[in-house]
This record gives C-alpha cells, sequence and structure tokens, in this order.
C-alpha cells in the first residue's frame, strides 16, 4: 500500500497543475477607442443584425483558449436572435474568427452579457466586433 502513495502523489499534482492551465484569466477590458489596421485579405465579417456590443472582457488561459464575456445591446424595436455569425474576433495576428457556435434571443432594446468561445488560438484577441461597429 505505501509503494502506492508515492505514484498517488504524483498522479495528484499532475492533475493539479494541468487544471490550472485551464483556468481562464481575464486578460483585459477593452473600449471602443482603439483603432487597428490590419488588411482583411479573405473579407471577413459579421452577418448583419441590429446588435451593438457595448463593451467586453478577454480571457485566456495556458493552453491558448480564447474566450470574451461581451455585453450587447438589441437595437431593434422587435425580438432577435444573436448566433455566432454576428460577430467576429481580430487576433493579433490579424486572423478573424467567428465565435464557436452560440445562440441568444433578445427583446427589443434589450441589452445583455454572453460568455462566447473563439476556441483555442496562438495569439490573444485585440478587438471583438459586430456589423454596428465602425
Amino acid at each position: 500500500m505505501s509503494k502506492f502513495l508515492p505514484l498517488a502523489l504524483i498522479l495528484f499534482t499532475l492533475v493539479s497543475q494541468a487544471d490550472e492551465t485551464e483556468v481562464l484569466n481575464v486578460d483585459r477590458s477593452v473600449s471602443k477607442n482603439i483603432n487597428l489596421s490590419f488588411p482583411n485579405d479573405n473579407n471577413i465579417k459579421p452577418k448583419t443584425g441590429d446588435f451593438e456590443i457595448i463593451n467586453y472582457v478577454l480571457m485566456s488561459n495556458e493552453i491558448g483558449e480564447r474566450r470574451s464575456v461581451i455585453t450587447l445591446t438589441n437595437l431593434s424595436s422587435g425580438n432577435r436572435n444573436l448566433d455566432q455569425s454576428h460577430l467576429i474576433a481580430l487576433f493579433a495576428d490579424g486572423g478573424r474568427k467567428k465565435p464557436l457556435e452560440y445562440s441568444l434571443n433578445f427583446k427589443g432594446h434589450e441589452t445583455q452579457s454572453i460568455t462566447v468561445s473563439f476556441g483555442k488560438h496562438k495569439f490573444p484577441i485585440l478587438n471583438i466586433y459586430s456589423s454596428n461597429e465602425k
């Protein structure tokens, strides 16, 4: 029985370290006053919609997962459905990507926050935008 104790301790340490690499850390909160000019060679754009991004908080972990808490407002007086096609992330290498699949219903002029995942990426997210961002 005592032979298994050191092995159990090693396994526990490895599992603990693996869990720590998956913990999300807040990278930063971003204002709308950031201007970036990466070329968009593949013409990746968000789907036209009635959603305006109010603010967002970027998060990542040591294994490269990228997520964001995004607060949006439905600019329309009618109900609208937000999905992954309405948002695009701009990465530090100039790449653009939609978040992983999600859906959220909004009432007219409603503001809600949602946490979305952009999967794993080597570079951090610099900006998130919708079709209503300038």
